[in-house]
């Protein structure tokens, strides 16, 4: 049940870089994390290995990054609670990463594992001092929230269409294959559809690439991806009580981003 990923990116002449990922799913039950990861940062122009970066922080601080970015165009402005399903190592970072765009001041985690859901309720309490819960009933919090953050290896629909009220933003980072799934088809069928990428989500992510292959969704009910948010080719959501769904799978641009971020902010720092 094991996955290699290698995903390569370059800008020609500034820098190139590939993250190697290895995705194991069993380590839960060893106590260890699902994702081990490492990044390798080079000079496009001389080929000069440049920096090694710690994967695993590069994917969570990555992969939160963009799912904060697509919130500024799909979440109500005035979104308040945010519901994160996952426990893994990405999800305090989609606290922090939503906290940046929109006013939350109410945090509910859901985990497999209670014990790990309040431990991690915990720490994100103490570091973003607002209000933080652990709870076991994920259709309760589901039903109170408005931004649902699903990041799990979850195989079966987690998050259902009939629990969402209206206005609600489901953001899924997780299920990143075609046989994984985080929402069921009433979800795909009450919301706007957006994705990072046409090409990654409508082959890799189920929760896009199944309701296709089932003609629940078509492709051109995907209304947009990340990069037409950005740029201004789609305004995102439409009205308030619009349900909107964003599905991410990752790109390797977005590791490539975060890479140059990182080592540019160090030297920059050893200079001063």
């Amino acid at each position: 049940d094991a996955t290699m990923l290698l995903m390569p990116a370059w800008v020609p002449g500034a820098f190139a870089g590939v993250k190697i990922v290895n995705v194991m799913p069993g380590n839960s039950d060893r106590g260890l994390p699902a994702i081990s990861a490492e990044y390798l940062l080079s000079d496009a122009r001389t080929g000069e290995m440049l920096a090694m970066i710690n994967g695993g922080e590069l994917t969570a601080r990555r992969t939160a990054a963009a799912s904060a970015l697509a919130a500024r165009y799909l979440a109500r402005k005035n979104a308040s609670h945010l519901v994160v399903a996952g426990t893994g190592r990405v999800a305090l970072n989609l606290v922090g990463a939503h906290l940046g765009v929109r006013p939350i001041t109410h945090v509910t985690f859901w985990g497999r594992s209670l014990d790990k859901a309040q431990a991690l309720a915990a720490e994100a309490a103490a570091l973003y001092g607002i209000a933080v819960e652990a709870t076991s009933d994920l259709e309760q919090a589901v039903r109170k929230a408005d931004i649902v953050s699903a990041a799990t290896l979850s195989s079966d629909p987690l998050i259902l269409g009939e629990w969402l009220q209206p206005g609600t933003h489901v953001d899924l980072v997780g299920a990143f294959k075609p046989s994984m799934r985080e929402s069921d088809d009433d979800v795909v069928r009450r919301a706007a559809v957006f994705v990072d990428t046409r090409e990654g989500c409508t082959k890799e992510g189920g929760d896009i690439s199944q309701p296709l292959a089932s003609g629940v969704l078509a492709p051109s009910g995907i209304k947009a991806d990340l990069y037409e948010l950005a740029r201004g080719q789609h305004k995102g959501r439409a009205e308030d009580d619009e349900i909107t769904l964003f599905k991410s799978v990752g790109a390797a641009l977005e590791d490539l981003a975060g890479a140059m971020l990182a080592y540019q902010t160090a030297t920059s720092e050893t200079a001063c």
